[in-house]
């Protein structure tokens, strides 16, 4: 039974950086938005989400007990005005800049994290989240299979809209924009907003990711949101398959797979006192197994599949 409330845990939060692979196949895969900075769109959602629903502390602002739900309504609130943000400043000019802008964000955000202690509660985090389910956490089988359930849900809900998305002209446009600006200028798009309305979803549900993870584990800190959460966000796409949602999604889960086995394998094969730099080895097996992904498929795992509408596809049949 431990083992099995093990891997729900495990599948969980496999499942909460699948949201975040599938905000950042919006950004990349479907429109080519190169964003280095989704450390700061994750974190900003947890922060936001825990300090609305959060009970009263003296000790920091906000603490205003709400319901969970309108902590991830809000989170992704937080994050698509921060994205809109950023593509209004960023997104006429070249690609370069986006990167540029998104990773200098991140980087504030996690100083902002950690060092606004009446807000945010400083290095030393903030806990006392509300979980889901949180009534049964004396029973961790039963409180780890609903959270994964719930989890679940949100994944499987986001594919829908998502896939969804991909089929109608709209997405249709943004896979004309990232292939062809001028010819997709030329037929009448608007570059520009497309790219803002892209980022902008993709970064809310980066930050839904980050408030649902943060309710699923009930304590968040600065330490969680550096740009190594970024790197294997990265790791997760690209071995699944840009531009295909269900490759986000098993990029997510394998990877994450993978770092987890590494990190209980490097803790059972060298000392204590040697972990903290053998922690390093975990950067470097992921690091790897990018590689040999990329040499055995390039296109990751499951690639992008060309043709999203069922009218084409019926076409290109009959030819």
């Amino acid at each position: 039974m431990e083992l099995l409330a093990y891997a729900a845990f495990f599948l969980t939060i496999a499942l909460t950086y699948a949201v975040i692979c599938l905000g950042l196949n919006v950004q990349w895969g479907q429109t080519g938005l190169f964003n280095v900075g989704i450390a700061g769109f994750v974190g900003l959602g947890a922060y936001v989400s825990a300090a609305l629903t959060t009970p009263d502390a003296a000790e920091r602002i906000g603490g205003f007990d709400l319901h969970i739900a309108l902590g991830w309504l809000a989170a992704m609130a937080a994050g698509a005005a921060l994205a809109l943000a950023v593509g209004l400043l960023t997104l006429r000019m070249r690609s370069d800049y986006l990167a540029i802008t998104t990773f200098g964000i991140a980087v504030a955000l996690q100083l902002v994290f950690q060092n606004t202690e009446s807000l945010t509660g400083g290095a030393f985090g903030m806990a006392f989240i509300p979980r889901p389910f949180s009534g049964l956490q004396s029973e961790p089988f039963a409180f780890n299979v609903l959270n994964l359930a719930l989890t679940a849900l949100v994944v499987l809900v986001l594919y829908v809209l998502l896939e969804h998305l991909l089929r109608s002209p709209w997405g249709r446009a943004l896979r004309a924009v990232r292939e062809d600006e001028v010819a997709a200028q030329a037929l009448g798009k608007n570059p520009v907003l497309l790219r803002i309305q892209a980022f902008a979803l993709g970064g809310a549900i980066m930050a839904l990711a980050g408030a649902v993870q943060a309710h699923f584990i009930g304590f968040i800190a600065p330490a969680n949101y550096l740009p190594m959460m970024t790197f294997q966000v990265w790791a997760m796409l690209i071995v699944g398959g840009s531009g295909n949602n269900r490759g986000a999604i098993l990029g997510a889960v394998l990877v994450w797979a993978i770092w987890a086995l590494s990190g209980a394998l490097i803790s059972e094969i060298f000392p204590a006192d040697q972990q903290a730099r053998a922690a390093s080895l975990q950067i470097v097996i992921i690091g790897v197994m990018l590689c040999a992904i990329l040499l055995w498929r390039p296109q990751g795992i499951l690639p992008e599949v060309r043709s999203v509408s069922r009218h084409l596809g019926h076409r290109n049949k009959d030819t």
